[in-house]
């Protein structure tokens, strides 16, 4: 069993710890951004956690995976996977979200933000 308030909870610190994230509301979804543009939009419905991400590098191999879909309104085409967890233990490895949210940023943020990273592993 996979505790989704937990990992939810484990989503968002990380994304906000990145440098110059923070957490905005638009259109009443929870999002996080990096100098005003969005890299995980992160939200719990119908007893699933949901979060979509811009996968630049690791797009092709997520859609292989359970539980993963090009993201709605154009974003898929752009690189974004909307990645759906349950609590019973379907959807992507939870282990791979730190990652993923990791590459998003670098995705969208200013590169100098994006150096100021440790180098992708």
């Amino acid at each position: 069993m996979t505790d989704l308030v937990a990992l939810e909870a484990d989503c968002l610190a990380r994304a906000l710890a990145l440098p110059e994230a923070h957490e905005d509301f638009p259109w009443g979804e929870r999002v996080v951004k990096v100098r005003g543009r969005i890299f995980l939009f992160l939200w719990r419905v119908d007893g699933h956690l949901r979060l979509s991400v811009k996968l630049p590098a690791s797009h092709p191999m997520a859609l292989l995976l359970e539980g993963c879909a090009p993201t709605p309104y154009g974003l898929g085409r752009h690189g974004w996977v909307t990645a759906r967890l349950a609590a019973d233990g379907h959807g992507p490895d939870p282990d791979l979200l730190p990652g993923w949210i990791v590459e998003s940023y670098r995705a969208v943020a200013p590169k100098r933000l994006a150096r100021a990273l440790s180098p992708p592993s």
